[in-house]
Formats: structure tokens, C-alpha cells, sequence
């Protein structure tokens, strides 16, 4: 008790000083800058599962190729949980003598539990839930096909059923185009059918919804459970790749800006808490000629620098609330159905986070003032005592190391950053010790206030390369968000460029293709793009059936058992990259087939292996040629198997589109399908629209924390300019006494901080380009991304005159002080 009384009274005498209040501040900025950034990833984390859960029709599941038993559906309505079952398969429709495949899902009445089915009846379009037993949805493309109407009859896997209503818009998993039309129909209806029964190609699924703290309950258990064999859970992580990529690249922004912020106000707090340190030299030297024990006087520094923690990791907290909430309520029309309660944890791990860095990046300079001896009250040099090596300073570099692991998220950012500061705190001192070697070989030679300058910084070797260091880091920090993250929005955005196409056309016909073409130029539509898509089914690999095989990967078994989409090209398509093996071409000599990485991996496949294919009533198997790593997000038409046309071109098949149809012509659409009525037009710009808001909100929240980045910035060099004032002060009163004008002490200081401000903006843009290319192209997938190599070279250029300004305003007063008051002070 006697101890923390004492702190605090050491905290109020000393508050004046500008090294305590650059250490709350730095703090400060740590916790606001942190705590903003994970309060808003967490909730647009919640977000985003609110919007992918409305996808799958539920908050978690169980999926199976056989019904789950009844101990699941038990377990999730024992938390409170409602539940929904639903099945899905093919099937064919018949009605007046015509048949179509269907891509048919069976549910109960409670289904779907999250999300909008959206039917069309006599009544206009509205939401509605699975038909009752005796009834079928059908959607636009089913209808045209079999030639029938809203409340016409058709016969379904057997059974005769009244069509309800047009289907319009379904839980559909984030499947962006569906192979085959889809129905609804009663999970009743299908299981007196037999449609479910032993040896169907259903796929049944176990929905739950409820409470967040509910579901996250049923899944431990479930994780815990004995699942039926090829039963998978089912959640909202798994669906929506192409928004989840966009929200990955978001939190890779937000997570790097919030980080740097971090680093700057660590970087401040390390230089601050080294000029605490020498200034409290002679108070602790006193403390210990007086027998206060080191234990004692380093608890006492400890105790001062909690009693200041404290308050200010509070005010943080507060403050990254606030900002986060007013930040959310400007960003939160991105989603819907989103929890609206503040989340706490991320604030409060936020101000550990900080406290950690504060305590970490301070600790080495007070904990060695407890090795002041007492001999230091009468002889200054008996507290310099000089080590070659301190494993103390060894601390700050493991807590950044820590924070940016911590931090990042990802280990590829997290090795290039931390490696891209360490090269920059490398080329750094040794420019730095470049200079000090001409200062000492070149400065006679040189004009008289240059010489002042180079003198200066050689008579302070291990604070210039500090401060050099220091200014360094600082300054590649801020042009990393400055101008290289800008840059990296920007790519971001001409990735999804104003022109991508927002309309797919499913269900296309050969002889329709060129007339087709023209109607899409005259409504002024463009970029029109045309794949064959033959729907077939993996029947062997290697010779030996798919059914006979044993796969590591669960979820190989439950593709083997689906219809696959394929397609074929001579070219390789924009979005895709070959990674191994070669391209088969538009003619190899055998039939060859090329794989994305996530089907290798999922079924063990390499080069030179054959798989089977049927394909309606026809037939091919080709050899493994390549492997492809495809883009997802990229919103082209992308397939997991490609085909070579030469020997694919005679397989059943119709043609999937793309184009690019500006906003303001529905009319013409609805002609368009009105010509085409075997059609179907899918509109993707709703999905287009959502990414490009994400980037746009992204950029806005960026800037946002940038804010807090220059603040820390200037932080970081105020601490490193003021780290020699002393030093400064004492040189400067001998000048000023031996003669020397204040003209020529202010140009000799110019010449000091504009070399300083040269050797760290040089530094900090070629290490802000480095980091920035490796950034842009291995963590933020951005192909050829180059930064703005100009702005950077500015850049360097107004660092060293912004170090030189800041310079100068430090020693304005010592320069204006009479020298005798500068002698008495010293």
C-alpha cells in the first residue's frame, strides 16, 4: 500500500513531463486503434454468418446421405434449438408427354428456419415456407421446359402434384447458378414415394436454428458425437466463398492497419521510456545512496508506470467503443438479421494488448536504472556503464513479434511483415553508420554548418542510429498505409471492375447462340461470354468404380455421388492458373481433363491418372493433364473439371453466358426472356453491389484508423527527435557562449535532421516498396501489383523535410535561450 501511495505521488510530481505524457498518449492510440479494429472484425465476423446461415436455411446442420437419427433433431430441441429436415436429388418431371430433370428438394413445413423462400402465385410474389403434401414448387426454367402453369398438374418421382406456385428464390447453400431447374416439394410427399429410401443419390440434411449461445452448444456436442458414416456438419463457414474471400481480404486490411498503429506506438513508447529512464538516473542514483534497495526503486518505477497504465488503457477501451459503435452504425446496412449487442471482449483484449506492449517495450530501460550504483549521485559516468550485449533488449523485439502473431492472423503476413521491419531497422543502421563514417573522413572539408551537423550526429553514435532506426520505422509504417494500403484497395477495386458481368444465362442451345448474341448487342449489353456445360457424373478413376474406392477426404464421397457441372476450352481461362502439369490445348491427341487444386486434394488425384465420365447417354474418360488453381472470387465462370474440346465437343450439352448489361433496362430483360422464354437469367448484381460496398467500407474504415497511425507517427518521431534534447541543450549552451549565432546553430541543426530525415525516408520507401509488393501479390492475391513507386520517392524526399521542420521546432527555444541560462540549467 505504501508502495502504490508512493507511485501515485510520483505520477502526479512528475506529470509535467513530456516523456509520461508521451507514453499515456502512445497507449492510448495502441488500445483506440486496436480496439476499433477487432470490435468491428468481430461484428462484421457476426455479420457475415447472420448473411451465410440465411443461405443454408439454418444456423448449423448436419448433412448425411441417409436421414439422421432422431437423437440429433432431440439434442438440439432439448437447447431450445427449432429444428427443420429437408433432402435433396435429382429427379425427372413429366407432363404432357415431356420430361425434364429436376434438381428437387424435399422439406418439412418448418422449412427454411433462416433466410426467404420466395414463391409466385395467384397472389403476387411472397415469402412462403415448403409446400404441404400434394403440392410442388417449380421455378421459371421448369415451367418453360414442361410447357405448364401456376396451378397445373405434374408428375414428380411418381407422384401427381399441383404446381403452388413459381419458385423464385430459395436457401440455395450460395450456389451462384443451379446445373438443373429446381422444385420443392413436401419431405412427406417424397418419402411415401420411396424417393428416399435405400440406395437413392439423396443428400438429407438436420437444420437447426436459435440463440447463438444455443447453437454454438449444439455444435460442441455434435463435434463430440458419433456421426453417422459420411455425415458432415453443416455451417454457415462453409458457404459463400466468394463473399468470404472479399470479408478475408477486409480483415487483412483492417487487422494491418490496426497492427502498424500498434508498432508506432510502441516504437514511441520504447524512445520515451529511454529519455524517462536518464532523466530518473540521478533520482534513482540518489534513492540507492540513501539504501533503498533495487528491488524497492524498480517496483517504485513499476508501480508510476501502472498507476499511468491504468487510466489510459481505460480511456481507450471507451473510446474504441464509442468509435466502433459509430463506425457500425454507419456500416451496418451491409448486413441483415445481424446481432446488434456492442461486443466487450475484443476492446478489453485490445487494452492487454496494450498494456503488453507498453510494458514490453518499456521495461528494459527502467529495469536497468536498477543497476544504478549509488556513486552515480557524484560521477554521471558511473551510471554509463557500457555492455556489449542485454538480453533485456531483447523484450521489445519478442512483444512485436508476439503482436504482429497475435495480430495478423495469418502467418504469411504476419513473416512478411515482421521481416520487411527487420530489414528496415537493418538498412537503416547501417546507412546510419554509413553517415557517421563520412562525418568523421569528410565533415573538414565541407561548408561550416554541414560540419556543425555531421559533427553533431558522430558525437552521439548510439543515439543518431537510434533515432535513425526509430525515424525508419516509423516512417515505413505510415507509408505502408499512407500510400502502399490506398493502393491496395485500389487493385482491390480494379480486380471487380465497373464492367463485370452481372448477368448469367443458363440453359442456352446451340442453334440459339448467334441470334442470342445479337439481342444482348442491341439492348446494349457486352462482354458476352459463352461455355458449353454438359452435366455428367464421376463413374471411375483410374478403371475402378468411384462407389469401390475409399477416399481420406469425407467429402470426396459426397461429390462422387453428385452431378458435376463440365465444360470445355482450348483456352485457359482468365481466373485460372496452371500450377502443375500442362495445359491439354483445343486437340491433344487423347481425351485429357484439367482439375482445380481443391479436387486433387480432395481425391488424391495426379498427373497422368484417368477418370470416367457419364454424361447423359454418352461417355469419356480423359487423363489427367493439369492442375489448376482457379480464383473463386473472381465472378467469372469458373468449373473444377475442364475438358479438351476436341474430344469433348460431342457430349450433351447446352451453353452457360455471361454479360455485362447496364443498370436501367429491365424492359429490355424482360423481352429478352420473353423471346428466349427456355431461358434462364440470373442477376448477380446484388453480389456484385455487396462487394464492391465491402471495399468501399473497407477504405472508410481504414482511413478511419489511419487517423490514429499519423497520430502515432508523429508520436514516434517527436519521442525520437527529443531523445538527444538534452545532449542538445548542453552543446548548445558552449556554442552560444563561445560566439556562435543562433543563424548558424539553426542551420547546423537543419543539416543534422535533414541527413537524419534523408537516411530514414530513403529507408522507409525502398522497405515500405518491398513489403508492399510482397504483401500485395502472396497475402492480398492482387496478380502484378506494383505500389506507386513516385509517391513513395516524394515521399522520401518530404520525410527528411519534415524531419528537418520538426527538428528545428525542438530547438527553436534552446537556440533563443540566453546562454548563461542554458549554463546555470545544465
Amino acid at each position: 500500500m505504501r508502495l502504490l501511495r508512493l507511485s501515485l505521488r510520483s505520477l502526479r510530481r512528475e506529470w509535467h513531463l513530456p516523456e509520461l505524457r508521451t507514453l499515456a498518449l502512445s497507449l492510448l492510440l495502441a488500445v483506440v486503434a486496436l480496439g476499433v479494429v477487432a470490435t468491428l472484425s468481430t461484428r462484421v465476423e457476426r455479420g457475415m454468418l447472420a448473411n451465410a446461415a440465411e443461405l443454408i436455411g439454418g444456423d448449423a446442420g448436419l448433412g448425411a446421405p441417409q436421414a439422421t437419427p432422431a437423437e440429433f433433431a432431440a439434442a438440439a430441441a432439448a437447447r431450445g434449438l427449432a429444428v427443420s429436415r429437408d433432402a435433396g436429388f435429382p429427379s425427372v418431371a413429366f407432363a404432357h408427354e415431356r420430361s425434364q430433370l429436376l434438381d428437387v428438394i424435399a422439406a418439412d413445413a418448418a422449412w427454411p428456419l433462416r433466410g426467404t423462400l420466395e414463391v409466385r402465385d395467384a397472389g403476387g410474389a411472397h415469402a412462403a415456407h415448403a409446400p404441404p403434401p400434394g403440392a410442388v414448387y417449380l421455378d421459371h426454367r421448369a415451367l418453360v421446359a414442361l410447357g405448364l402453369a401456376v396451378g397445373d398438374r405434374v408428375q414428380v418421382g411418381g407422384r401427381d402434384l399441383r404446381i403452388a406456385a413459381e419458385l423464385l428464390r430459395e436457401p440455395d447453400g450460395g450456389e451462384l447458378v443451379a446445373m438443373a431447374p429446381r422444385a420443392l416439394m413436401s419431405l412427406a410427399d417424397a418419402e411415401q414415394a420411396g424417393l428416399l429410401g435405400a440406395g437413392s443419390r439423396a443428400r438429407h440434411r438436420l437444420l437447426v436454428a436459435g440463440a447463438p449461445e444455443a447453437v454454438r452448444a449444439w455444435r460442441r456436442w455434435l463435434d463430440a458425437a458419433a456421426l453417422p458414416q459420411g455425415a458432415q456438419p453443416i455451417t454457415p463457414e462453409q458457404t459463400q466463398e466468394r463473399m468470404r474471400s472479399a470479408f478475408d481480404r477486409a480483415g487483412a486490411f483492417l487487422r494491418l492497419t490496426a497492427l502498424l498503429s500498434a508498432l508506432l506506438a510502441g516504437v514511441a513508447i520504447a524512445l520515451a521510456a529511454q529519455r524517462y529512464a536518464r532523466r530518473k538516473t540521478r533520482e534513482v542514483a540518489l534513492l540507492r545512496a540513501l539504501g533503498t534497495p533495487r528491488r524497492r526503486v524498480l517496483g517504485l518505477l513499476l508501480g508510476t508506470l501502472g498507476a499511468l497504465v491504468l487510466p489510459a488503457a481505460a480511456l481507450g477501451v471507451a473510446l474504441a467503443l464509442g468509435l466502433a459503435q459509430g463506425a457500425w452504425l454507419l456500416a451496418s446496412q451491409l448486413f441483415t438479421s445481424v446481432p446488434t449487442a456492442l461486443p466487450l471482449a475484443p476492446a478489453l483484449a485490445a487494452a492487454a494488448i496494450g498494456v503488453a506492449v507498453l510494458f514490453g517495450f518499456a521495461l528494459p530501460p527502467l529495469a536497468r536504472l536498477g543497476e544504478v550504483p549509488p556513486v552515480a549521485v557524484f560521477r554521471e559516468s558511473a551510471a554509463r556503464r557500457v555492455r556489449r550485449f542485454d538480453a533485456l533488449y531483447l523484450v521489445p523485439a519478442l512483444v512485436a513479434l508476439a503482436l504482429i502473431w497475435s495480430q495478423s492472423d495469418s502467418l504469411r503476413l504476419a513473416g512478411i511483415l515482421a521481416a520487411g521491419l527487420a530489414g528496415v531497422a537493418a538498412v537503416a543502421a547501417l546507412l546510419a553508420a554509413l553517415l557517421l563514417w563520412l562525418a568523421r573522413h569528410a565533415a573538414p572539408g565541407v561548408h561550416p554548418a554541414l560540419r556543425l551537423g555531421l559533427a553533431a550526429l558522430a558525437r552521439r553514435r548510439g543515439m543518431s542510429l537510434v533515432q535513425a532506426t526509430a525515424l525508419s520505422l516509423g516512417l515505413v509504417a505510415l507509408l505502408l498505409l499512407a500510400v502502399v494500403a490506398p493502393a491496395l484497395l485500389e487493385g482491390w477495386r480494379r480486380e471487380l471492375p465497373a464492367d463485370t458481368p452481372n448477368w448469367f444465362v443458363l440453359n442456352l442451345q446451340d442453334d440459339q447462340r448467334g441470334d442470342f448474341a445479337q439481342a444482348v448487342a442491341r439492348i446494349g449489353g457486352r462482354r458476352l461470354n459463352m461455355l458449353p456445360l454438359a452435366v455428367g457424373k464421376l463413374t471411375a478413376i483410374d478403371g475402378r468404380p468411384v462407389d469401390r474406392l475409399h477416399f481420406q477426404d469425407e467429402r470426396a464421397r459426397d461429390w462422387a455421388d453428385r452431378q458435376l457441372r463440365l465444360s470445355w476450352t482450348g483456352a485457359l481461362p482468365p481466373s485460372n492458373q496452371v500450377v502443375a502439369g500442362r495445359w491439354p490445348g483445343a486437340a491433344p491427341a487423347q481425351a485429357e481433363v484439367s482439375v482445380d487444386t481443391s479436387w486433387r486434394d480432395m481425391f488424391g488425384l495426379k498427373i497422368g491418372d484417368s477418370m470416367r465420365f457419364d454424361v447423359g447417354e454418352g461417355q469419356i474418360e480423359a487423363r489427367v493433364a493439369s492442375v489448376r488453381k482457379v480464383d473463386w472470387s473472381s465472378f467469372q465462370v469458373n468449373f473444377f473439371l475442364l475438358l479438351d474440346p476436341a474430344h469433348a465437343g460431342r457430349l450433351p450439352h447446352t451453353w452457360i453466358a455471361s454479360f455485362y448489361l447496364p443498370r436501367g433496362h429491365a424492359d429490355a430483360l424482360a423481352r429478352l426472356s420473353r423471346d428466349y422464354g427456355n431461358l434462364s437469367l440470373v442477376d448477380v448484381d446484388s453480389l456484385l453491389d455487396r462487394v464492391r460496398e465491402i471495399v468501399d467500407r473497407v477504405g472508410n474504415a481504414v482511413r478511419w484508423v489511419l487517423g490514429f497511425s499519423l497520430l502515432a507517427g508523429a508520436l514516434v518521431l517527436a519521442a525520437a527527435l527529443a531523445a538527444s534534447a538534452a545532449e542538445r541543450r548542453h552543446e548548445a549552451a558552449l556554442l552560444r557562449t563561445l560566439g556562435a549565432r543562433r543563424g548558424q546553430l539553426r542551420a547546423a541543426a537543419a543539416c543534422e535532421f535533414a541527413l537524419l530525415g534523408l537516411v530514414a525516408g530513403l529507408t522507409a520507401a525502398l522497405g515500405a516498396a518491398g513489403t508492399g509488393m510482397w504483401m500485395g501479390r502472396v497475402v492480398f492475391r492482387i496478380a502484378g501489383f506494383v505500389p506507386p513507386l513516385a509517391p513513395l520517392a516524394l515521399a522520401a524526399l518530404g520525410a527528411a523535410l519534415v524531419v528537418m521542420l520538426l527538428g528545428l521546432a525542438g530547438t527553436r527555444r534552446i537556440v533563443r535561450t540566453p546562454p548563461m541560462r542554458l549554463l546555470r540549467e545544465a
